[in-house]
């Protein structure tokens, strides 16, 4: 199979797109998050192509992209008040919330569950190609299963060339982590799931008289996940990961160590860190094998380029990445999630 990249710019090539998705095959999208894997959510033949293509276990459910606030109540039995207030406070915008599912609704779009994840994205391309196909589009991230997302139509390409007919091309993606998933199907009490640019800070702020838990699977190695994608590997580089989290200059001490440690023991590492870490490493760690993901603390800028950051050095002669972490509030809580995961646990607090 033959894989295009388009820049749509004409009703007309969103119309190519919609067929494409209304004949039961697939198009990779951009949202404001990472691009996805889309296929119409009505159809369950389709949506196993998805599986397929991602190489994705069956149990880990799909999000239904909506274009609007109405098209909820055509895909959930019931949206309670707590995910319609939500709804209407951050969508469109990087939040899935989790309802009651449509009897209509696949089984395979929610991986058996009978709950139904539910995200209006807040980018013009997914929207109209959602309002052109007519349906809505169930969409995991465009990734093989197990590697970071992607954020550009280059890196959807790298995955599924060969695996999907078309890729919509809308640049960059301006957020660069999921949505924050949360949980709106309990009385009183909302879940997040999965942590995302929509903070807890943000929900607490819009639902004072609501408890906002994090899903205990989040803190906890050993405890389960509610979400049930959230108990397998994602986001992982090619070579090994090992993350430094801790105050910048801990931090900055304990790369230097360990990249001059690794270096002597005749291995290739590389580093990801911020402008400052990287400053002040300079003369130790080669430009060439330093990805610099912009001033510390700066998390808005680290969550748009660490999909690429993992993903920079894949084709190079590097056998292991160091990475320098960020503090765990605000947006940074869905940074150090993704980080945690990539590694495979491997965090190291100095």
């Amino acid at each position: 199979m033959d894989t295009e990249i388009l820049r749509p710019t004409s009703p007309t090539d969103f119309e190519r797109a919609a067929e494409i998705i209304r004949s039961g095959a697939l198009v990779a999208f951009p949202t404001e998050t990472v691009y996805g894997l889309g296929a119409n959510g009505l159809d369950a033949a389709a949506c196993a192509r998805i599986y397929a293509a991602k190489g994705r276990p069956s149990d880990n459910p799909l999000i239904l992209h909506i274009a609007d606030h109405a098209m909820a109540h055509e895909v959930a039995s019931d949206v309670p008040p707590t995910a319609a207030h939500l709804l209407t406070a951050f969508a469109p915008g990087p939040l899935t919330v989790i309802l009651p599912k449509a009897a209509h609704i696949p089984d395979i779009v929610t991986g058996g569950l009978p709950t139904v994840g539910v995200r209006c994205p807040d980018h013009d391309v997914a929207r109209r190609l959602i309002r052109a196909a007519g349906v809505p589009i169930a969409a995991p991230s465009a990734n093989t299963s197990g590697r970071p997302s992607p954020t550009s139509a280059a890196m959807v390409y790298d995955d599924m060339a060969g695996r999907i007919p078309l890729i919509l091309d809308g640049g960059s993606c301006r957020l660069g982590v999921e949505s924050t998933i949360v949980d709106c199907t309990e009385k009183d009490t909302v879940t997040i799931l999965r942590p995302g640019a929509v903070t807890r800070e943000m929900i607490a702020a819009e639902l004072p008289a609501v408890e906002v838990r994090m899903d205990a699977a989040l803190a906890a190695a050993d405890t389960a996940p509610r979400a049930p994608g959230m108990k397998y590997t994602h986001y992982a580089p090619r070579v090994p990961l090992t993350v430094y989290a801790g105050q910048g200059d801990a931090v900055t001490a304990a790369l230097r160590a360990e990249f001059l440690q690794r270096t002597a023991a005749g291995e290739r590492p590389a580093v990801i860190a911020s402008n400052e870490t990287l400053t002040a490493l300079c003369g130790v760690v080669p430009a060439e094998h330093a990805y610099n993901c912009g001033a510390r603390g700066n998390h808005s800028t680290l969550a748009s380029c660490l999909y690429d950051a993992l993903r920079h050095f894949d084709d190079m002669d590097v056998t292991s990445l160091l990475a320098e972490g960020t503090g765990a509030y605000g947006l940074g809580t869905a940074i150090m999630n993704r980080l945690r995961k990539a590694s495979g646990g491997r965090v190291v607090h100095v």
